[in-house]
């Protein structure tokens, strides 16, 4: 399994007490100190002593890398001054236990699936040195995050096998929010991360509104499927398993948190907790629901809402992420089980037989000591500038049929649409199919402005919207960051791979 530890790794500020620490939230063993491991500090002007106390550091974050993850904390950070952030992601052949007692072959970033979780600020500069040491090319795509082209990590910067490519990008203010990555080769994005390759992403604000004794949570979920001896199934095209998987999408029957299966959370009764939760899933949509709770949803792919919002139950499109407080509201020494209801995605003619069946996903175990005293939470988070749709200079339509956008299947020569950097538009996704499509868009975030023609009922930063079948969203984009070309594409990896994509050229 992987770490998927909250890795921070930070350069000393002169005269300051920055430290630099490798924290792992995801961990139930310590090892001894790994000298190969990737995560270091970069360089900066340092007294003797201050190297010391880094290094230090840095053999007690070693120790903690390697080890088979269960849920755990991931500490508050303190607001502090951006730093150099370094390090090295490698994709490889590994062996992990998905399933309890057999060893599964996988692709796995640093040895571990999920990958290290990277925890970065608002501010810092990025260098990922990445080493490709699989049989295909790959690349790693930073989902969500704004950055330059060069840096995206889309199939036209692809990294051969036994090569290597440093993605260098700076943390924009304003983005804190809870991101990950992902293998974006092209055609071959499914298989990839089939085969275990997926990470976390945390960017945290120097003024978050939210409590910080408030214990973090980081629930990375997705879905595979296994053969009877432990190989993981990845059927050619050309059979009827995986036919349907091109028409579905591919998803599996075993569900893992954190590649964990039905891990147990701990909670005090009157606890509060944040949990940051990612779809990572192929093509599964999940509809979380916690029984006996409310969810307080408090952000979703691009960091906090203004105000929070209580709801029953959420459902979360492939690719997208919320972030969630959950109140233990029950008796000391019960537990709960947090599922995943239906939520019907599908055509009639694939849709499961069992699509309707509810799904267990974790344990929440409620502590045998006394009740805490619920802390206050603020009822305004930040503010979420809305974009102006009377800044908007053009509507573009975006039709959604099966494997096709605007009758086109993508082809990497050809531009679909053409603007211009500092340009405001307005997208309008139609998906004329009986089958639900979640749509990305690389490089920018947007606002949903409205679904059918009802407007969006609360603000929000995105990069995902799920689109259900015969359903049109509409959502406004300022494009405020990097030119270049830039993919959108249906987030159903094997409607991704098939051709579900198009390119948009952002002109300086």
């Amino acid at each position: 399994m992987g770490d998927g530890g909250l890795g921070r790794v930070g350069a000393l500020q002169p005269g300051g007490e920055e430290r630099l620490t490798v924290v792992t939230s995801i961990l139930a063993c310590v090892r001894r100190p790994d000298p190969s491991s990737p995560f270091r500090a970069a360089p900066s002007a340092r007294t003797a002593s201050s190297v010391l106390c880094a290094a230090l550091a840095a053999l007690a974050a070693l120790s903690v890398l390697g080890c088979r993850p269960t849920v755990r904390d991931a500490p508050a950070l303190r607001a502090a001054a951006p730093r150099l952030v370094e390090l090295t992601i490698t994709a490889a052949p590994a062996q992990v236990a998905l399933r309890p007692g057999t060893l599964t072959r996988v692709y796995a970033y640093n040895g571990t699936v999920p990958g290290p979780t990277l925890e970065l600020r608002e501010g810092d500069s990025v260098v990922v040195h990445f080493r490709n040491a699989l049989p295909d090319p790959s690349t790693i795509h930073w989902h969500g995050l704004s950055l330059p082209f060069v840096a995206d990590g889309s199939p036209f910067h692809p990294v051969a096998p036994g090569g290597s490519h440093d993605y260098v990008f700076r943390v924009r203010p304003g983005t804190a929010g809870t991101y990950w990555y992902h293998p974006h080769p092209d055609h071959s994005t499914g298989p990839q991360v089939a085969m275990g390759l997926y990470g976390a992403v945390v960017v945290r604000a120097p003024d978050d509104p939210l409590p910080r004794t408030l214990r973090e949570r980081l629930l990375v979920l997705s879905d595979t499927r296994l053969t009877a001896d432990g190989v993981i199934d990845l059927p050619d095209h050309d059979t009827p398993r995986g036919q349907l998987d091109a028409e579905n999408g591919r998803e599996g029957d075993l569900l893992l948190v954190n590649g964990a299966t039905m891990p147990t959370l701990d909670i005090r009764s009157g606890e509060v907790q944040r949990w940051r939760v990612i779809n990572a899933s192929a093509a599964r949509v999940y509809r979380l629901a916690l029984p006996g709770h409310r969810f307080l949803h408090v952000g979703s792919d691009g960091g906090l809402f203004e105000h929070p919002r209580e709801v029953d139950d959420l459902v979360l499109g492939v690719g997208e992420r919320a972030e969630l407080l959950v109140r233990g509201t029950g008796a000391a020494g019960t537990r709960e089980v947090l599922r995943t209801l239906a939520y019907d995605r599908y055509i009639p003619q694939t849709r499961p037989a069992d699509w309707d069946v509810p799904r267990d996903l974790l344990t929440l175990a409620y502590a045998s000591a006394p009740p805490v005293v619920p802390p206050a939470l603020p009822t305004v988070l930040r503010v979420v500038t809305p974009l102006d749709t009377a800044d908007a200079t053009a509507t573009r339509t975006m039709v959604l049929t099966q494997h096709l956008i605007n009758g086109k299947s993508m082809d990497m020569a050809r531009v679909d649409v053409s603007t211009r950097l500092g340009a405001t538009e307005i997208w309008e996704v139609e998906n004329l199919v009986g089958m639900d499509h979640p749509f990305h868009l690389h490089g920018f975030r947007f606002q949903v402005l409205d679904r059918n023609g009802v407007p969006e009922p609360y603000r929000s930063w995105k990069d995902v919207v799920n689109v259900p079948k015969h359903e049109t969203a509409r959502f406004i984009v300022h494009y405020d960051g990097f030119p270049g070309k830039w993919m959108y594409h249906c987030h159903i990896l094997d409607h991704e791979d098939h051709g579900m994509m198009g390119v948009l050229e952002v002109d300086p």
